[in-house]
């Protein structure tokens, strides 16, 4: 699912064993990215509203923000980094039983 092979980004060389599997990296940043987004969708809540702004209103904007910043910002990861390569994720991601 890498985009880096369509690029000409990628040499399809295996990368070193220290380096950080694909889903812990995809999970972290994630987990950054979404409080970013939270932060970030409740401040455009807060201009967009302004004084007519609820509770419920700003935890929506939040929550949406949380998980599109969260989601996209994985999948750029999964699609861009070297370490998502095929190659990569079958030397060394961990297979689940």
């Amino acid at each position: 699912m890498a985009l880096r092979r369509m690029l000409g980004w990628s040499d399809g060389e295996v990368m070193r064993s220290e380096a950080t599997p694909c889903t812990q990296l995809m999970r972290q940043t994630a987990g950054v990215m979404s409080v970013g987004g939270s932060l970030a969708f409740w401040v455009l809540c807060k201009l967009h509203y302004g004084p007519r702004i609820t509770v419920p209103r700003s935890i929506r904007w939040a929550g949406c923000g949380a998980v599109t910043v969260g989601s996209s910002s994985a999948l750029l990861v999964r699609l861009l980094s070297p370490e998502c390569e095929p190659q990569n994720i079958a030397a060394y991601d961990r297979k689940r039983k």
